[in-house]
């Protein structure tokens, strides 16, 4: 704000989250039934960008067979116990980027 004392004008500045990227991919994993398994992405910033996890086309929340971690711009899958219907792609996705295994 700019204030002349009988006049005034005001401005506002807007900031934009630049899009965070994926710079650390995923890997695949094999395992034996009823193992836990650890899928793990890096981003190249913090983000408050929803990131979420998939199995298949299934999103996945954290709760007793999920576990969902995010340590700064690390973020990890955990996956408790799998069977063999847990076999397939998981998938991360933030924004605009995605990676698989």
């Amino acid at each position: 704000t700019c204030d002349t004392g009988d006049q005034q004008t005001t401005a506002a500045v807007h900031l934009k989250e630049p899009a965070a990227t994926i710079v650390e991919r995923l890997k695949d994993v094999a395992t034996y039934e009823g193992e836990d398994v650890v899928f793990e992405c890096r981003l190249s910033r913090e983000t408050a960008q929803d990131a979420q996890w998939f199995l298949g086309d299934v999103p996945l929340q954290s709760n007793e067979m999920n576990e969902i971690r995010v340590q700064g711009t690390r973020h990890s899958l955990i996956l408790r116990k799998v069977t063999l219907e847990d076999c397939g792609s998981v998938s991360f996705k933030v924004g605009q980027h995605s990676s698989a295994a």
